[in-house]
């Protein structure tokens, strides 16, 4: 078991620090930082924004808080930031096997004594943690914004919108992993994985054209739908259990993959 652990975080390590010294993910990051941060200042500061419809409210006579501004804020902007993370996340994961068969050097991690999965799991862990590290100053932003806000800043709907969008993360980096590991131009694999992360996110609309029981077995594989129960403040083990079905998948895959590589190298 140590040796497991100590093996997964090396991975982990070696991982992470690719990123942080990528001056690609750094210009990703500036780019998700510059639109969610354009997106927040819309949304409450715009003409049609939520103060100016709170400041129309109360030009008229009514109560400001008949607008729940952080809430309705909330709704709209882990929408809006889950539907950014779609165009962000395949470029994020399009490296992660597919520069390693660019430089040759997945065939020594498919011939190593580590087992793939590891590998895998190690390289999921890296790239989640560096897509936290950019969520981590909009989730602070928001923070200082409504911190003193009236109505109460609904802290629970807040760390449980974004605890379901690192789940999205998660599930769309490990199918992008498995994408990348199919093909050594990273372009290709970021292109693939936003193909599948766009039919999985709009199954949904896809569902409610068809008839029962394929349209409700269908809408149980959307990622959008599901995460909106996040975004709205309602945990629901289903969603959950699609998410980690997700990355499972994903890991189980991308372990295959590279073993395919083990048993032509014999």
């Amino acid at each position: 078991m140590k040796t497991f652990f100590s093996n997964l975080l090396a991975i982990y390590r070696r991982e992470l620090q690719s990123y942080f010294i990528s001056p690609f993910a750094y210009v990703i990051a500036v780019v998700f930082w510059l639109i969610g941060g354009l997106f927040l200042v819309t949304i409450l500061l715009s003409p049609q924004g939520l103060i100016a419809q709170v400041g129309a409210a109360d030009q008229l006579g009514a109560s400001p808080q008949a607008i729940d501004v952080p809430y309705e804020f909330l709704k709209i902007y882990l929408n809006l930031l889950g539907s950014l993370s779609m165009f962000i996340l395949p470029m994020l994961s399009m490296g992660l096997y597919a520069e390693e068969r660019k430089r040759g050097t997945l065939e020594l991690l498919a011939t190593s004594p580590l087992a793939n999965w590891v590998v895998a799991l190690g390289k999921l862990l890296g790239v989640v943690t560096f897509y936290s590290a950019m969520l981590l100053p909009l989730l602070i932003i928001q923070l200082v914004a409504f911190w003193s806000s009236e109505p109460t800043f609904p802290a629970a709907i807040l760390l449980l919108g974004h605890f379901g969008l690192l789940l999205l993360a998660a599930s769309v980096l490990a199918l992008g992993m498995f994408i990348s590991s199919l093909s050594d131009s990273t372009v290709l694999a970021a292109v693939m994985t936003f193909g599948v992360v766009l039919v999985l996110w709009v199954v949904d609309a896809i569902a409610t054209a068809l008839p029962d029981p394929i349209g409700p077995a269908l809408r149980h594989l959307s990622l959008l739908a599901h995460y909106t129960d996040f975004t709205l403040g309602v945990f629901d083990s289903s969603g959950l259990i699609l998410f980690l079905s997700y990355i499972v998948l994903g890991l189980f895959l991308t372990a295959q993959s590279v073993d395919t590589l083990r048993f032509q190298r014999s």
